[in-house]
């Protein structure tokens, strides 16, 4: 399995992800420069992480998706092949038009850094194949524009293509919604995917849920076995 990890000017959870997947995954990592416009080793799995790209400015992932990557991003998405965006990364595939909605400034107005409890709404993605639908996990969240946000015709829409992945929850009883939601998103969601399940965007980050002595939690580790088992499934391991 080969993974491409797109870095853009303000991009600061790279090395993050590129050590929680080279140290849970079965891959070889490539660091790929956002003026690009290839990906040289055909990667099977392609992440946009987390930061400030472009220092946020116009709109978070505005001006990154215009970078000369995005077409060959676009040209992996077309063939089904797997694209992960944590946090500025979502942002990034909104903006680029692979996902639907907007992230946009939390409700607080402030930046808000802290453990966060997801429900797990779907497994049929190539993303929590590793997860049982009800499942609560603590990815921690770190954003100022986290607020998932779609006009309500098209959020039912959404809702009614089961593209909801994560929503926010509450780690006791497992009940998820809007009222969880830290920064205000819409029915409290937190992760989408596309139709064709091969794309996903969420706010909180795994990559910070797969060592210990991060957060205290190892719940991410779960989530890059998923990606494992769907691509393996794929003949590819």
């Amino acid at each position: 399995m080969k993974t491409s990890i797109v870095v853009f000017p303000g991009s600061s959870c790279d090395r993050d992800i590129e050590r929680a997947i080279s140290e849970t995954l079965n891959t070889q990592v490539d660091m790929v420069w956002h003026e690009e416009t290839t990906f040289s080793n055909d990667p099977d799995l392609v992440i946009l992480p987390g930061g400030y790209s472009f220092g946020g400015y116009l709109r978070s992932g505005a001006m990154a998706a215009c970078s000369n990557i995005i077409e060959a991003i676009k040209t992996h998405a077309a063939k089904g092949k797997m694209i992960l965006g944590i946090a500025n990364g979502f942002q990034i595939l909104t903006e680029a038009q692979l996902l639907p909605g907007a992230l946009i400034p939390n409700t607080s107005l402030t930046f808000i850094c802290q453990k966060a409890y997801l429900r797990v709404e779907q497994t049929e993605n190539m993303f929590t194949s590793d997860y049982k639908i009800g499942d609560v996990v603590q990815f921690p969240i770190a954003h100022h524009e986290g607020l998932y946000f779609l006009p309500p015709s098209e959020l039912k829409e959404l809702e009614d293509a089961g593209q909801v992945v994560f929503r926010y929850a509450d780690p006791v009883t497992g009940e998820s919604g809007a009222e969880y939601a830290l920064e205000g998103s819409l029915n409290g969601i937190a992760g989408i995917c596309n139709k064709k399940g091969n794309i996903l965007g969420l706010m909180p980050h795994p990559e910070r849920a797969t060592f210990k002595h991060l957060n205290g939690g190892v719940d991410g580790i779960a989530f890059w076995k998923s990606i494992a088992k769907a691509f393996g499934e794929r003949g590819g391991f």
